[in-house]
């Protein structure tokens, strides 16, 4: 079982990596492209994966990841699952900020087979930020792809200051306050 861990591998200078797990497709790839396109002053490695773990052939080839967000599609039982099959191959001290839940397809809420309960007891179990997007909009592609950039860009330790903990704690839903 090859559990990601968030320290065993050191920084690359001037760089930070995603991965983006779960709902494999066009959404995904899209907001991909849209993150590269955005201007920024660090090196930005993407790795798209539609589960994990991650395979341990290429382990030594792959960077230390910054930021793991999983790609819920509210359409589909299934990437839930998947997600939830996933979130075991992950050490939990990536769950002190470098984890959010990215929710696609929330235009369409009448075609929603995943419950939203479902959904905001995941990101309260595994303390991290749950955020809702439609990823089939352009407008909207962009706008995920701006706030995803700034996040990684706090979990990789590029924003003095400000630690991907205190970040995440902030992005918390403060509803049942």
């Amino acid at each position: 079982m090859a559990v990601l861990r968030p320290f065993d591998k050191l920084p690359e200078l001037n760089s930070a990596t995603i991965l983006l797990v779960g709902a494999e497709g066009g959404p995904q790839q899209q907001l991909a492209e849209a993150m590269l396109c955005e201007k920024k002053d660090f090196n930005i490695n993407i790795h798209l994966a539609s589960s994990l773990p991650l395979p341990p052939e290429r382990d030594h080839l792959r960077p230390r990841i910054d930021l793991i967000a999983f790609v819920i599609d509210i359409k589909s039982k299934y990437s839930l699952k998947s997600v939830q099959a996933s979130l075991a191959y992950v050490d939990v001290r990536f769950f002190l900020g470098k984890v959010c839940f990215l929710v696609t397809g929330v235009g369409r809420v009448n075609n929603c087979s995943v419950e939203m309960n479902a959904i905001w007891k995941l990101g309260e179990d595994y303390c991290s930020p749950v955020i809702f997007c439609e990823l089939e909009l352009e407008g909207i592609r962009v706008a995920t792809a701006q706030r995803l950039l700034r996040m990684l860009q706090i979990c990789a330790g590029r924003v003095p200051g400000v630690s991907a903990l205190y970040f995440s704690l902030l992005m918390r839903n403060s509803a049942g306050d």
